[in-house]
């Protein structure tokens, strides 16, 4: 990770997070358990989605981590490269659908002209 432009995770960036909001640090990291933790999808499949997810938004410390968490429930690295392919079809599946706003103004424009 560039650090110039992402930290790395360290000891003190948690201190400093539980310093000035300990809270809602508390708060999320339970969210985050109950989140995670074993239901109807088990941990290892909310793990790759967040892995996708992760991707998608373009976090790194987010791909770091649920890549890491991904492999610790069991996930292959097959898996896990075949959620991120999942995250950029739809990416780019958004893109292409959104071209419905450029030719609906397109046509629109035209149709005035």
């Amino acid at each position: 990770m560039n650090p110039s432009l992402y930290p790395p995770a360290s000891v003190e960036i948690a201190r400093k997070r539980r310093e000035l909001a300990p809270q809602p640090l508390e708060a999320f990291r339970a969210f985050s358990r109950a989140v995670f933790a074993d239901g109807a999808l088990p941990t290892r499949t909310k793990e790759l989605i967040a892995v996708a997810v992760a991707h998608v938004t373009q976090c790194p410390y987010c791909i770091r981590g649920h890549t890491a968490a991904a492999r610790k429930s069991g996930a292959s690295e097959q898996e896990i490269m075949e959620a991120i392919w999942v995250a950029a079809e739809m990416r780019a599946g958004a893109a292409y659908a959104h071209s419905a706003l450029a030719l609906d103004v397109m046509q629109s424009a035209d149709a005035g002209a």
